[in-house]
């Protein structure tokens, strides 16, 4: 049988976000589950393209546990609901029997848990399914534990699942980017492959940009990152890593640091910026 949500489930995971929300327009007589998914990936694109409040706004609190899971992750990553109500909010799902086998309630508990240091309670909603989305962000949680061992382990999981799903192939190089050497190499043909199956999105570019940084290829990266701005100027990812490989190069990258601080001013490089201004203007005022 045909995996009509295919395409558009692939290109989320690829970070191709307005293809994902083009290509879903187009798919009508889905049944009901698929058309809760299908809404699911087009909302979430929302939200990585920073469009939250039309998440907010259209998501009606009579729609679906996985769309209302979907709603409150951009409410929680807009600020438009405190934090301590998001918690309580996924504490009363995740105590629900009816909810907490919904796959979308335990991956947005996770990715919220993940944001908040909480790696424990990330895991725990994520762990033991056989979903190959849930099992990824295990990868990745376990990866901001520097536990590459554990993130190495669950990619095997991921592997007896589906050893070609996109997402198999993705985690894979996340790991093989942590474990370094010889790995790095095939982190980048793994990205490499991907762009060339699918079309390169700055996704991919930055996952190969970060192999060649690593593998002291900056001229390489630079190109890359140069293709990936291309792709989505506004990138936050693109841009601080434009800003890491140009001070490599010697470059100017004040252009990149304005703009990382004006799109993205909680990434964590945006407040290592702000924090080495202050620290100049300090400096200079000393003098003075």
């Amino acid at each position: 049988m045909a995996d009509l949500l295919f395409n558009v489930r692939n290109s989320f995971y690829l970070g191709a976000y307005n293809t994902v929300i083009n290509e879903a327009a187009d798919l009508d007589n889905l049944n009901e589950v698929d058309s809760i998914e299908r809404d699911c990936f087009v909302y979430r694109s929302y939200i990585a393209l920073g469009s939250y409040d039309l998440v907010i706004s259209e998501i009606r609190d009579s729609a679906a546990t996985g769309l209302l899971a979907v709603k409150l992750l951009a409410q929680y990553l807009s600020n438009k609901k405190s934090k301590d109500d998001v918690l309580a909010i996924l504490a009363d799902w995740l105590a629900d029997s009816a909810c907490n086998r919904n796959s979308m309630v335990l991956l947005v508990a996770g990715m919220i848990h993940a944001h908040e240091g909480n790696y424990p309670e990330a895991l725990k909603a994520c762990h033991g399914s056989n979903n190959l989305e849930l099992q990824a962000l295990c990868v990745q949680v376990y990866l901001k534990m520097d536990r590459a061992d554990k993130a190495e382990v669950q990619v095997k999981s991921m592997s007896a699942v589906d050893d070609d799903a996109t997402l198999t192939q993705l985690a894979t190089a996340w790991v093989g980017q942590a474990l370094g050497g010889g790995k790095v190499q095939e982190a980048a043909y793994v990205y490499q492959e991907l762009g060339e199956k699918y079309n390169y999105t700055a996704s991919l570019y930055n996952g190969r940009a970060v192999c060649y940084m690593k593998m002291g290829r900056w001229e390489d990266a630079d190109h890359d990152l140069q293709e990936a701005f291309n792709k989505d100027a506004k990138d936050p990812d693109t841009l601080s890593n434009l800003v890491t490989v140009g001070l490599h190069l010697g470059k100017n990258v004040a252009r990149y640091q304005t703009q990382l601080k004006m799109v993205a001013p909680n990434h964590p490089n945006s407040k290592r910026l702000e924090a080495a201004d202050e620290a100049f203007a300090r400096a200079a005022a000393s003098i003075a």
